[in-house]
């Protein structure tokens, strides 16, 4: 079972650094690039876009290769299929985007096409854990709690993608714990370790071409694509939002922040952009794209491994200190933004 795991990773991987360095030719011969100019964006040549095409190629051909594998518990075929169709949904939403950047109004039309994709494949969240004791039952609460929760997810990584190697890394972490998680005797669901296996070989052989200086970004669909997988994991996991819950913490609680500072601001926080984020205040600070990229892996991979060890409560109390520290950061950037006004 490990060497059949070793394997479906290096394949899983090898596709993924081919179709990445397939979908830079497409992007380049059809000039589906992201063009310098913003002060938010901060390269400063032509780069080609699209990304999500190589994630979402080499992601479901490998599932749909290892079928038999995933569709032994509780992902059966209707999850699957809902599963597929929404990321279907996201990957034309994207490369339209990517194309002809769409308006706001129209980019959430896919977002939500592949929550009611998920939804009425069958994916459901039946009971959450009471951190107290025993089980939280949801019944009709449950599509109103995943729609919630991938929206956030995927809003999470597109927000979140504004450096060379920042989302396709988190997410690749996030999928290796997963991973890890869903091995372990306690929780043991091979089938939704496989598929968070394959997720986290997709973003690694992503990452060859996207780690910087990169030579291809994620793109509309990209980004959405990587929290959509990620928060469907982590809902088919048996409802281990938790777990993700602290493996995209600091990201979750950045985008918190600047949706509450926009509408402070009287702005919208999804039309309007900003070098706000805590990735570019870290980088703007001297610190370059690469430290400040792993110094995010770091955050995932510490906070998304004491999730192994940790029961409900001890997750609770995790995410508590993900939250003060997050506090004390924006305290500190705020004070310095005032000292220096």
């Amino acid at each position: 079972m490990n060497l059949s795991y070793l394997i479906i990773f290096i394949s899983t991987f090898s596709f993924s650094v081919f179709f990445t360095w397939l979908t830079i030719k497409i992007a380049l011969k059809f000039n589906i690039v992201d063009k310098p100019g913003l002060e938010r964006k901060i390269h400063d040549k032509p780069m080609p876009l699209m990304g999500g095409l190589a994630i979402f190629l080499s992601y479901f051909i490998i599932l749909f290769l290892v079928r038999d594998k995933l569709l032994i518990g509780q992902l059966d075929i209707h999850h699957f299929i809902g599963f597929f169709i929404g990321a279907v949904f996201l990957l034309i939403g994207g490369i339209l985007d990517d194309k002809y950047n769409l308006k706001p109004a129209y980019q959430f039309v896919f977002p939500f096409l592949a929550i009611a994709s998920v939804i009425m494949g069958g994916v459901q969240i039946e009971k959450i854990t009471n951190p107290f004791g025993g089980f939280i039952y949801l019944g009709y609460l449950s599509a109103v709690l995943i729609g919630l929760w991938l929206l956030g997810m995927m809003y999470t990584t597109k927000l979140l993608d504004g450096m060379d190697g920042l989302v396709s890394g988190v997410v690749g972490i996030g999928g290796l714990i997963i991973f890890l998680f869903t091995m372990t005797t306690k929780y043991f669901q091979p089938d939704i370790g496989l598929a968070a296996l394959i997720l986290a070989s997709s973003c690694f052989g992503f990452l060859v071409f996207n780690w910087h200086p990169a030579k291809i970004f994620l793109g509309e669909g990209g980004s959405l694509l990587l929290g959509y997988i990620l928060g469907v994991l982590a809902i088919i996991s048996g409802g281990k939002i938790a777990v993700a819950l602290l493996i995209m913490g600091i990201p979750i609680l950045d985008v918190a922040w600047t949706i509450i500072r926009r509408l402070a601001a009287g702005k919208n926080p999804f039309k309007f952009a900003d070098r706000k984020h805590l990735h570019f205040r870290i980088f703007d600070l001297g610190v370059s794209q690469r430290k400040t990229v792993l110094i995010f892996y770091l955050f995932s991979l510490i906070f998304g491994l004491s999730a192994l060890f940790l029961q409900s409560k001890g997750k609770i109390y995790a995410f508590l200190v993900l939250f003060l520290l997050m506090l004390g950061i924006i305290l500190t950037f705020n004070y310095a933004d005032k000292k220096n006004s």
